[in-house]
């Protein structure tokens, strides 16, 4: 049996009579029914037969020009520009004047030859990822986030939706800057919950790729959660957690003692108490019916990656996601597999573009090299962009940069660790649309959670140190 079939003598999906009757229609009252076109979504692509594709770029010509659309006019407009002959001549043209369809049928109309249109590019589609296999069979995973994503594009493509001109991006813009003047930054993006970091960045928004980087047991995960959790919970928006290097048992564990403000180490052999049960099992019961989806598939390829965020996407309407963390994922293409630092570039682009493609914020959690730990005084531990593993890829991708930085971790005795205490920062260093500095955030480890906090006061009445210029 042939895995393959060529049929190259079937005509491709189209419906001649509606899109006669949607040009006639056009053309017979252009101020209503061209305003109806827009509205659906119909363009001159949409079109089976190229002289019915290039009345109809004609006539969104002439509207544009302000010039009237009428059957003398039009034919000269076609003449003069030497299209006549591709739309049929002027009987056809006169043709579509005379067809004589029934109004109210317009949107059913439409529908029809945008639907037959979503078919041939299913087809052209279809086709072109036959041909990718045949010819890059050593790159399966690529070839087949290609596909996907070009049948994902047909999805969004056949959706009617506003196009955005200059000025209602300016709009937009005039909105938001109101809303900052009011005070009201949470109504721009999606906050996090740290009041500090809401108020610099204006919460996290849709396209924006957010890297908090820290070394290992800094809490990146935590810190991770916590924005997740108020996404999911208070806001209660769908969010996406890819996983990396916790399982999905260990982080809804975490998740879930954090929220019910038990620690099950501290029990020491005691049974818990009736009032430690009862918010352990709110917290659970809240936890599955938050809007929360985890994947924690381990080494993932970015390409899988993305695939699998699309899906989410589409499928749970997803508001965030978050990957825990950048250096785990994985690259197939070979140009990737002789350098770590290409490979790192690569998937720091492919989660940039994830972003920008699905039109939704991306927290990423990336590791440091070694140079904070190696720095001495006031500046030991203390991260900078620069320390970032593996790639400058990173800092270049990233909207947001935050770098973690919990002091007590590098005291140097237990008097001036517990001096320090819980305070912790989220160092903004790179914030492409506004302004840097710190999140002051205190740390609670028996829960691993951060909550909002604040900077302790200089003992002795020194002056306070500001954090070191990056």
């Amino acid at each position: 049996m042939n895995e393959h079939i060529d049929d190259v003598t079937r005509t491709l999906p189209h419906a001649l009579g509606p899109e006669k009757s949607v040009l006639s229609s056009i053309l017979q009252e252009p101020a209503e029914f061209l305003a109806r076109a827009a509205d659906l979504a119909l363009q001159p692509d949409h079109f089976y037969l190229p002289q019915h594709r290039t009345l109809y770029e004609t006539i969104l010509t002439l509207s544009a020009a302000n010039a009237e659309i009428e059957l003398i006019s039009l034919i000269q407009h076609l003449l003069d520009h030497g299209l006549l002959d591709r739309c049929g001549g002027p009987a056809s043209v006169t043709d579509l004047y005379t067809y004589a369809p029934s109004p109210g049928h317009f949107d059913h109309h439409v529908s029809h030859v945008i639907g037959k249109h979503v078919l041939r590019r299913i087809i052209q589609v279809s086709n072109e990822s036959i041909a990718n296999a045949y010819d890059q069979p050593g790159e399966p995973w690529t070839a087949l986030d290609e596909a996907e994503r070009q049948i994902l594009r047909i999805r969004d493509e056949a959706r009617p939706r506003a196009t955005e001109t200059n000025a209602t991006a300016i709009s937009g813009i005039l909105d938001d800057m109101q809303l900052m003047l009011q005070g009201k930054t949470d109504q721009i993006g999606m906050p996090t919950g740290f009041f500090d970091l809401d108020r610099m960045t204006g919460g996290l928004r849709p396209g924006q790729m957010f890297v908090i980087a820290a070394r290992p047991s800094m809490g990146k995960s935590a810190l991770m959660m916590n924005i997740v959790e108020h996404c999911v919970f208070p806001l209660d928006q769908p969010a996406q957690v890819f996983s990396l290097e916790m399982s999905r048992k260990e982080l809804l564990a975490r998740l879930m003692f954090s929220r019910a403000k038990f620690n099950p180490a501290m029990l020491n052999g005691q049974p818990a108490t009736q009032g430690d049960l009862m918010r352990v099992k709110s917290s659970a019961i809240a936890i599955q019916q938050a809007p929360l989806h985890i994947d924690d598939t381990p080494a993932i390829t970015i390409t899988e990656l993305r695939a699998k965020a699309r899906r989410a996407k589409s499928r749970h309407g997803v508001k965030l996601i978050a990957i825990d963390y950048l250096q785990l994922v994985k690259s197939t293409s070979k140009q990737a597999q002789n350098s770590r630092e290409r490979e790192i570039g690569e998937i720091s682009a492919g989660i940039k573009a994830m972003a920008k493609e699905l039109h939704l914020p991306v927290i990423v959690l990336a590791q440091l090299n070694r140079d904070s730990e190696k720095r001495t005084g006031k500046n030991k531990g203390v991260p900078r962009m620069s320390d970032l593993r593996e790639s400058g890829a990173i800092e270049q991708d990233a909207d947001l940069v935050g770098l973690l930085h919990r002091a007590s971790y590098f005291a140097e005795d237990e008097q001036a660790k517990e001096e320090i205490g819980n305070y912790s920062r989220l160092i903004l260093a790179k914030n492409r649309n506004g302004q840097t500095g710190d999140q002051h955030l205190s740390f609670i480890p028996e829960l691993v959670r951060f909550e909002n906090g604040t900077q302790p006061k200089p003992a002795h009445d020194e002056p306070r140190r500001g954090r070191p210029d990056f």
